[in-house]
């Protein structure tokens, strides 16, 4: 994960852009049991704030300096400008007009101090120690679990990583663990200020937008080496973007049946469906033609508000290849979903419980297994076929189809599976998708499937 940097410099941009987002303005894992116990696991140990971790002995010296663990990750932490700082920004942005413009026009008051940004621009324990200090933003406990019960064990010599996790240390290694952390904040959860509403887009907050390889890499302040996995596993990249799609989308789904969170007055809550579907130029002159392109893999009706699908999309290619016994399954229950979105709440929550539970089992495969070779590629060539690509009609998709190639690619190159050069060699036509995604509202479907089009051309010369 990680290691072919240079081939995922757009994606880096395209990731970095979604990082500005999270600090601009910015849990239901497997099972809602394991949501609920790492988010009781968050809140029920308190958090001793980020000076707790600061010690020149622990993890605040200025440079790397050792061989096993870095010293430095809280350096890196606080990169004043790269995607690697966002979470110590994210407190810091809320001061900013931008921020304080949004909270305004909700009526929030002081956009660092209202609840309904705090709970994903800064860190939220109910049991706060000595050193804790809001300001630090999304500090390390956020992420790592409350340290007042391991902050002292986690160093001592003999004490093992499972006797800390017993103790409220987050297993950030388990791949549905650190995705059903991290969708709370980018995605959303059932926690006060981590939902971001379609009223809080519409006073300014950006599209939320996320994919668990890619980010976990802009955000990666450790080294894994071989001390690192004795002490824990190491999911590869194609691991975490296969778990972490299926999790988003058993989130999303999860969310979306919730009452408090799945409706607005008279209306759904607008933030689960694709945003440019109704964000389209509208005319009254009679040359004009709909903007709208249709979907193969949405059998709705003309101008029914289509459910964002960015997911479902890269989990169908996913387990064309890897969970085939699966697939049909998972494509039945996508199709009865859209389809109960067109007739009515009821029967829309029936069906999203079902796909959800799809999704469940599709996660849990995936995270129980390693992706070889062939299965890489087959997931890539799933992903840039002509099938896929007619599913390609909205930004949010298209933009998860480009970040999931730079996964799968780099996974190969990482592994040794495919040399460097060769895999570097569709780096212009990868760039042009970039480009196709780079600004939301200059999206032209169209376009992009031949820019994806030209990659799975290059791509034949990797098989």
């Amino acid at each position: 994960m990680g290691t072919f940097v240079a081939f995922r410099d757009s994606g880096a941009r395209l990731a970095a852009a979604s990082v500005r987002l999270w600090a601009s303005l910015v849990l239901l894992a497997a099972t809602p049991a394991m949501a609920q116990n790492i988010s009781a696991s968050i809140s029920a140990h308190a958090h001793e704030g980020v000076a707790s971790c600061a010690g020149s002995a622990c993890h605040g010296r200025a440079v790397a300096s050792a061989p096993d663990i870095r010293h430095d990750e809280i350096r890196i932490w606080q990169d004043s400008t790269g995607p690697a700082g966002a979470h110590s920004r994210a407190w810091r942005v809320l001061a900013e007009p931008r921020a304080q413009a949004i909270a305004t026009r909700l009526g929030l008051g002081r956009a660092q101090d209202a609840p309904a940004c705090l709970g994903c621009h800064a860190d939220h324990p109910a049991a706060r120690g000595a050193l804790f200090h809001v300001s630090d933003g999304v500090g390390c406990e956020a992420c790592h679990g409350g340290s007042s019960d391991w902050l002292a064990s986690h160093y001592a010599l003999g004490v093992k990583h499972r006797d800390n996790v017993a103790k409220g240390m987050i297993p950030l290694e388990d791949a549905k663990v650190r995705a059903a952390v991290c969708l709370d904040c980018h995605f959303g959860a059932a926690g006060t200020g981590q939902f971001v509403t379609h009223q809080i887009m519409s006073a300014g907050h950006p599209r939320i937008a996320f994919e668990l390889d890619l980010f976990s890499t802009l955000q990666k302040h450790y080294d894994l080496g071989a001390n690192y996995a004795a002490r824990k596993p190491i999911p590869s990249g194609v691991k975490l973007w296969a778990v972490g799609q299926a999790i988003a989308l058993d989130r999303s789904l999860t969310l979306f049946s919730d009452p408090r969170r799945g409706q607005e007055g008279a209306f759904p809550e607008f933030y689960f469906f694709d945003c440019h579907s109704c964000h389209r130029t509208i005319s009254d002159d009679p040359r004009a033609r709909p903007t709208a392109v249709m979907n193969p893999g949405r059998p709705i009706p003309s101008g029914t508000v289509p459910y964002n699908d960015e997911n479902m999309i890269m989990l169908s290619a996913a387990a064309a290849v890897a969970a085939p016994k699966l697939a049909a399954q998972f494509d039945a229950d996508c199709q009865a979903f859209h389809i109960a979105l067109a007739t009515d709440r009821t029967s829309a929550i029936r069906a999203a419980g079902q796909l959800a539970r799809s999704a469940r089992a599709l996660s849990n495969t995936f995270a129980a297994r390693e992706f070889g070779r062939a299965e890489i590629l087959g997931i890539l060539g799933r992903v840039i076929s002509d099938a896929q690509g007619a599913r390609y009609t909205d930004y949010a998709g298209s933009a998860q189809a480009v970040m999931a190639i730079d996964t799968l690619l780099n996974a190969l190159v990482t592994s040794g599976e495919v040399d460097a050069a060769r895999a570097r060699a569709l780096r212009p036509e990868i760039d042009r998708a970039y480009r196709a995604v780079n600004d939301p509202n200059g999206y032209r479907p169209a376009e992009f499937r031949a820019a994806i089009a030209r990659i799975a051309l290059a791509a034949r010369t990797l098989g």
